[in-house]
Formats: C-alpha cells, structure tokens, sequence
C-alpha cells in the first residue's frame, strides 16, 4: 500500500466500460516522512469519496484493478482507503 495525497481531479470525455461513476483524482505520491515522491499519477477512486488534500492509501499494478468493481477493468493505480491521522517520526504529521 502506498501513500498519497489527492491534488486534483480529472474529467475524462470518454469513460471506459466499467468505470462508469468512478472518480478520477490526481494523486501526489508522499514518501515515509509524508514528503512528496515522484510525479503526479492519476487514480481510480475506490471509495468514491476521496477529494482534493485528502491523504490517502493506494494501490498500483494488479491490485488496482482488482479493487473496482468489476474486477480487472483496465487501471493502474487506485485509491483504496483515507487516512485519518498520520504519525511520523519525530512527531511530524
């Protein structure tokens, strides 16, 4: 499981079969102090309530896919949980 935090939304003009109703958000990717890692990725919502400056948890690869229902649609990254509360080293959050 990976971390993130939402930083957008994305408006597709096409929806592909099976992502009907599933939010498309932009998600920064955050290393272990919470800092951000790498560039922007876009990713199936899950939970369908996840928003801009949430953090969140998310999947990649094959485990997205399996996370939207129906299984396997065609993803690469998913949002699978909201964090409450983060506690990190040296009582940073």
């Amino acid at each position: 499981m990976l971390l993130g935090r939402v930083v957008g939304t994305v408006v597709p003009c096409v929806v592909t079969p099976g992502l009907e109703g599933c939010p498309l958000l932009l998600v920064q990717p955050l290393d272990k102090t919470g800092k951000p890692k790498g560039r922007t990725l876009v990713a199936a919502d899950a939970t369908r309530m996840a928003g801009p400056g949430e953090l969140v948890t998310f999947e990649g690869g094959r485990e997205a896919a399996m996370a939207l229902e129906p299984w396997f649609v065609p993803v690469d990254h998913a949002i699978v949980g909201i964090v409450d509360t983060l506690h990190l080293p040296g009582g940073k959050r």
